[in-house]
């Protein structure tokens, strides 16, 4: 399973993010869009919004922290 999540260094919802895939031992790749512009733009143009974190599994678009959505992706990773 492909996942991204794009955050900032300052965010504290995406280092709640990014923890939770690590406990479960998802691998992803970050990109930081403070720094990425062309990151930046490919974040509003699947999320259609500046926030972040936004956590993208397979296609699936999660804004913001949302455990239950995370959680419930990681399940279904485990699971496949």
């Amino acid at each position: 399973m492909n996942v991204e999540i794009f955050t900032t260094p300052t965010c504290p919802y995406c280092a709640m993010v990014k923890e939770l895939l690590d406990k479960a031992s998802i691998s992803y790749v970050e990109y930081n869009v403070a720094v990425d512009e062309e990151s930046r733009q490919r974040m509003v143009q699947v999320s259609g919004q500046l926030g972040v974190p936004v956590t993208v599994f397979e296609g699936n678009i999660i804004v913001g922290f949302d455990k239950v959505a995370i959680e419930d992706a990681i399940a279904k990773k485990k699971a496949a």
